[in-house]
């Protein structure tokens, strides 16, 4: 496609013809092999199985039961169409007031009920990346940077710098530790930007984190907070999991580190919260920005008419929100299936020895691959990434995506598919390390052959160059991380 007029001048935008939305790595070209050739139990039993996905399904059934329940709540039912022009009508960007009391009553009561969030600090955005790029564009300008602890969301590149014109720099973190945040690493991260003569605005966090599902700890959370007060900076707590940890130890949220010491500079402090997580609703976008600076939440109230909830998923999530016998089922039924579905797969990756990281949060596992690679390299990585997708048939996410520094670990998600399936996909792996697992103590780790790598690559560029509908969440079509290289 030419994106340059006849004139030689451009066509479009810098912003539209860039590399900024950060589509080509695995982490999105999984989604193209998916939606090319999808898992079905009966129809595609060999398609592949969705694992790239961080979604809540588990619970489904206790929300659906609810509507049935609740009629009223929707404005699209015969019991509730009476209050559809009300809400048909303009609403302020504000939000529905009954929307932000349940919202922050909500966020409190995830917490354990030990901080209270002020319904006048909510600010709306469509999900949580709509909030990321929101809180970027109030505090940062282009070119300035925020540190980010690894390995991180790979959305992120996207939802802070695409269309805000501001960089990520890496927090490098250690398996040695667990991936913890350091005292060290941030000072390190921030020395090499102010000697690159970068401006840092702030550090974003994520907790409990993603791609990890651990928590961070109450000293962690102390330190980070004593750094951006020394430092002057920012942080951004990224919370959108926090209902997800389901065994000890509990979740702790940045309110409560700030309200147990009054000196922080509670200015510098933003929460991004969602339901796409913790409720399992992504689809209705429902992203929030709570903030204690005062001009934070004013300026984010403006910007927020660029990405509103809709009026009608307000009223629905106002009344289900507001149910407080339904919410503290939801919150206990999801802690253990959540947790039923941890162990189940854990246990099942132990029996043929892979690893996952010790974790306690989240709707994925952080999974040690590191013994299938021929050598420590992101290239190694990758190639037994495309074998993953394209032999085993399960699309994970390669660690390199999520920016991590050590090579072979893995991304998989387990909460977005049922029992069923999921028992299939666990199979799959455990065949793969048994066909597979002589290999893994020879010196050099040659896992496949020249010759089965190039036919199996030839059969993913055989998928790709078949034409197939695109998912919402699909890369671009020439995707080059998917095909093989020569």
């Amino acid at each position: 496609m030419s994106y340059v007029l006849s004139n030689g001048k451009p066509l479009l935008s810098q912003k539209a013809t860039n590399d900024g939305h950060a589509e080509n790595s695995p982490y999105f070209d999984g989604w193209k092999a998916y939606d090319s050739d999808p898992f079905h139990p009966t129809q595609n039993p060999s398609g592949v199985i969705q694992m790239g996905l961080a979604e809540h399904q588990l619970c489904f059934n206790l929300v659906q039961k609810w509507l049935e329940n609740n009629p009223e709540a929707s404005i699209c039912t015969k019991e509730g169409v009476d209050k559809f022009r009300d809400i048909a009508i303009f609403q302020d960007y504000h939000g529905l007031p009954e929307f932000r009391n349940a919202v922050a009553k909500f966020m409190g009561r995830v917490r354990g009920d030990k901080v209270r969030f002020d319904p006048d600090r909510i600010v709306m955005s469509g999900g949580a990346t709509g909030a990321h790029e929101l809180i970027t564009f109030c505090l940062a300008d282009p070119g300035d940077a925020f540190l980010v602890p690894t390995p991180y969301y790979p959305g992120f590149d996207r939802d802070l710098c695409w269309r805000t014109g501001v960089r990520l720099l890496p927090v490098v973190c250690h398996s040695s530790n667990n991936f913890k945040v350091t005292r060290k690493a941030l000072e390190e991260a921030y020395a090499k930007a102010v000697e690159a003569n970068i401006t840092v605005k702030g550090l974003l966090i994520t907790n409990p984190s993603n791609p990890l599902g651990t928590i961070l700890d109450r000293d962690t959370l102390r330190e980070a907070m004593s750094f951006i007060n020394e430092k002057n900076i920012h942080l951004v707590c990224d919370e959108i999991y926090a209902a997800t940890v389901f065994r000890q130890p509990d979740f702790i949220s940045i309110a409560e580190i700030i309200e147990e010491d009054q000196e922080y500079n509670r200015d510098l402090v933003h929460i991004i919260y969602s339901l796409s997580k913790d409720m399992g609703f992504p689809g209705f976008r429902v992203g929030i920005v709570y903030s204690y600076n005062d001009a934070v939440v004013e300026c984010g109230r403006k910007m927020s008419s660029f990405g509103l909830v809709s009026s009608q998923t307000q009223y629905l999530i106002a009344s289900m929100l507001s149910d407080d016998q339904f919410i503290e089922k939801f919150l206990l039924e999801s802690a253990g299936r959540l947790a039923t579905r941890h162990k189940d797969f854990t246990d099942g990756l132990r029996q043929v020895g892979i690893k996952c990281l010790n974790s306690n949060a989240g709707l994925f596992l952080w999974m040690d691959l590191k013994g299938f690679l021929k050598e420590s390299t992101v290239e190694a990585e990758t190639d037994l990434w495309r074998v993953i997708i394209n032999d085993v048939k399960l699309n994970v996410s390669p660690g390199s995506s999520f920016h991590c520094s050590e090579p072979g670990w893995f991304r998989i998600c387990i909460a977005n598919m049922n029992e069923e399936t999921t028992k299939v996909a666990l199979a799959r792996i455990q065949e793969f390390v048994q066909r597979n697992g002589d290999k893994l103590n020879r010196k050099e780790k040659c896992w496949q052959s020249d010759l089965r790598l190039r036919l199996s690559f030839r059969r993913m560029d055989d998928v790709l160059r078949s034409p197939c509908s695109m998912s919402p969440h699909s890369p671009i079509p020439q995707s080059p991380l998917v095909r093989a290289r020569t």
